[in-house]
């Protein structure tokens, strides 16, 4: 990239869980306590009927398909994903939960190979298996040499920014919350004295100005921040008003992206205060092949994101989305029929912008603030 820009690869919820674990090199234990489902091969044999036989045990690249060969093509200056799955052998259920998430800390490599910059884990999952469930996912990323946010110890731990350094002395702050919207329980915050997330109970005006408060005390001139938050219900396309009234206050505020996740499919995007605002990123891997039901949201399809930044200023200069396809629990480039329906869904529930074709099979984000696509020569 030139050095006008910072560029970021962003995505939803990354769930190397449960299903994903087992055609994984180091399966876990496949318990499960779900009302329908026992065994966490269940969900594999699942996605083999609807799209043919996984070579198990797979690579650990092998869950990112596609998304490798994008990344390294774009080659990013930092990558954000939600890692949404606790990283543990604890069997320590968290109870009153219906779902729960983890892969064997020997599968990390699954997490490393796509060089992630910073895994947010500010989630409704990442403490599925109780508070030694979170330290041991704490403790595996960071024998790994990834970077966590939104999770942590303590509480200064967990509401602290990942710093991502990006040349020039300038650096990318990723900071991440955990919200009541999306299952995220209050007893997981994070205390003093206790582990858990970096949690809010509803996006509102004065939870908005205690992240500017901790956003300003951390920013220094020439960086860009990142606030990442796992908010809203599964489906549908609808944004709650104090959902926007809450992303517009942190662009107001200072904050240079919003980065949010929780829905199994991508909601619309908006650009504001020539900032962008992803309202929902939509799943971007996980064991959900074969499972019925919302089939009008397409949560097959997923998308990665690549957005460009102005140094400097943090405005939006570009984004690119490349839609992917999930079989055989592994991304697939999408088809011409598929990359056209995404195209004019975002473009229908997205305000003010267009989103039209771009090379590759992309789509681009057409607005008056953007001067050029993210990723290109110009």
């Amino acid at each position: 990239m030139g050095g006008g820009v910072v560029t970021l690869f962003l995505c939803g919820d990354v769930m190397l869980g449960r299903g994903v674990d087992q055609i994984l090199p180091h399966p876990g234990d496949p318990e499960l306590r779900e009302f329908y489902v026992e065994d966490a091969r269940s969900y594999v044999e699942l996605a083999e009927r609807v799209s043919g036989p996984i070579p198990a045990p797979v690579t650990p690249s092998w869950p990112w398909g596609e998304a490798l060969r994008l990344l390294d093509g774009a080659a990013p200056d930092a990558r954000i994903v939600n890692l949404e799955t606790a990283i543990t052998r604890c069997d320590a259920f968290a109870p009153g939960k219906g779902i729960h998430y983890r892969m064997h800390p020997a599968n990390v490599p699954a997490v490393a190979v796509a060089r992630p910059d910073v895994c947010v884990l500010a989630n409704n999952h990442v403490l599925d298996f109780g508070r030694p469930g979170l330290e041991e996912t704490l403790e595996s990323l960071a024998r790994a040499g990834l970077r966590a946010a939104g999770a942590g110890r303590t509480a200064d731990e967990a509401y602290a920014p990942a710093t991502v350094p990006v040349g020039d002395g300038a650096r990318v702050l990723v900071f991440a919350l955990g919200t009541a919207s999306s299952g995220v329980p209050s007893s997981w915050a994070a205390a003093s004295d206790r582990p858990g997330v970096a949690y809010v109970s509803e996006p509102s005006a004065a939870a908005a100005d205690r992240v500017i408060q901790r956003v300003r005390r951390a920013k220094r001139p020439g960086d860009i921040t990142v606030v990442s938050v796992h908010w809203g219900s599964n489906w549908g396309y609808r944004v709650p008003r104090h959902h926007v009234r809450f992303a517009h206050a942190l662009i107001d505020g200072g904050v240079d992206v919003v980065h949010g996740h929780s829905s199994h499919h991508p909601r619309p995007l908006e650009v504001y205060g020539n900032r962008l605002i992803l309202y929902g990123c939509g799943d971007f891997i996980d064991d959900y092949e074969g499972i019925n039901g919302y089939e009008e949201y397409r949560d097959d399809l997923r998308l990665a994101y690549l957005l460009s930044v102005e140094r400097g200023t943090g405005r939006l200069t570009g984004l690119r989305m490349t839609p992917l396809q999930a079989r055989r629990m592994r991304l697939e480039p999408a088809t011409v029929e598929d990359q056209t329906w995404l195209r004019a869904t975002l473009d229908r529930i997205s305000p003010g912008v267009h989103i039209t074709p771009g090379r590759d099979g992309a789509l681009e984000l057409v607005h008056p603030a953007v001067t050029h696509g993210a990723g290109s020569d110009t």
